[in-house]
């Protein structure tokens, strides 16, 4: 069984980000999480984490689709 709960570490191992960067998504309101604990550690749900990664998916089809043939970055 999977944990419900990942750590920022976990997260940002799962995106391929730094730490920092995942910090910065749960902040900004992004990626929402939780504080749990004395020291309010920082967790994402491990549903929540695959919510954002689909919307991810779907906010760049989008953009792919609204980018004309060819385009470059």
């Amino acid at each position: 069984m999977s944990p419900r709960f990942l750590e920022l570490a976990d997260v940002a191992e799962e995106l391929s980000i730094s730490v920092r960067q995942a910090y910065t998504l749960v902040r900004s309101g992004e990626l929402p999480a939780i504080q749990v604990g004395g020291r309010g550690q920082w967790r994402v749900e491990t549903a929540v984490l695959e919510e954002y990664i689909q919307r991810k998916y779907a906010e760049t089809r989008e953009m792919v689709r609204g980018r004309p043939s060819g385009e470059a970055d």
